[in-house]
């Protein structure tokens, strides 16, 4: 399956297809079961190096990964459970006695950076009381499927079941050009939501729940800085992740041809991004 907008937008890393499916794709790139991983590092292999990514219920990396990713509320499997996330995400759990004894538990099996954002916290929210609040407002969903699959968009064969979401990776322009593109043929200019989630939630359970409304919405991400870490440290470049539910996919690429792509402002801009960065 093609893009019009990857070529049109000159996009530097392919669209990366998300399929909840019961079919275990073979020679897909894996996490072991139970063993940490960042969800980011098999978005930047699909969308980079055309590799394929599964994920189920004992390998999709990390808790925040498995909520993401729709495998439920993992939180609550999060070292000294939900209330431990609710620390983690914010004030930290060296303040509280039952804190630290799990911080002293699991020191021994994660690295010294986990452990000291667990004691000390992300500080991504300001108390665990809005870390409760953020959980309540995701859209935490538990795949009927088996299985998560990430693969590049162009892989996936014509005849095939239409992937849920379609995820590109952009910088400022592009992701410019691609809010234009949800924006364009639609009666309101609210078309690309914004909301503040991990990376893997901007990717999975929120265009998932995107896609079951009348009319989709786009969902800008990556303004979580520790998915921005991981990625930038793999694709060495600033990008936002757009993931498009499919509907509103196909209505973007219909969009293409007579659109500000093919006028002088666009080609001008991309000129001046090219000689900026020396290309």
């Amino acid at each position: 399956m093609q893009s019009q907008i990857h070529s049109a937008l000159e996009l530097s890393f392919a669209p990366v297809a998300v399929v909840r499916t019961n079919d275990k794709p073979e020679n897909a790139r894996q996490f072991k079961e139970r063993r940490w991983g960042c969800v980011m590092f098999m978005l930047a292999a699909a969308a980079a190096q055309g590799a394929q990514a599964v994920f189920d219920r004992s390998t999709y990396g990390c808790w925040g990964g498995g909520v993401g990713l729709g495998f439920g509320n993992q939180y609550k499997n999060f070292p000294g459970g939900e209330d431990g996330f609710c620390h983690f995400l914010s004030i930290g759990n060296a303040q509280s006695e039952s804190g630290r004894q799990v911080g002293e538990q699991i020191k021994p099996h994660f690295g010294e950076d986990f452990y000291d954002d667990f004691m000390q916290g992300e500080r991504y929210q300001q108390s665990p009381q809005r870390v409760r609040q953020f959980i309540d407002e995701l859209p935490i969903v538990d795949n009927p499927e088996t299985y998560v699959v990430f693969k590049p968009l162009e892989q996936i064969a014509a005849d095939a079941p239409s992937p849920e979401v379609v995820v590109f990776l952009g910088d400022m322009d592009q992701i410019a050009g691609l809010t234009i593109l949800a924006n364009y043929h639609r009666p309101t200019n609210d078309n690309v939501i914004f909301p503040y989630a991990a990376g893997c939630q901007s990717i999975g359970i929120h265009p998932f729940a995107e896609a079951q409304r009348e009319q989709p919405r786009a969902v800008l991400g990556l303004n979580d800085i520790s998915a921005r870490l991981a990625l930038k440290r793999i694709l060495k470049k600033d990008v936002l992740s757009f993931a498009v539910p499919y509907r509103l996919f196909q209505e973007m690429e219909a969009n293409v041809a007579g659109s500000f792509i093919e006028r002088n402002t666009w080609r001008q801009l991309r000129a001046l991004t090219k000689k900026e960065s020396g290309k």
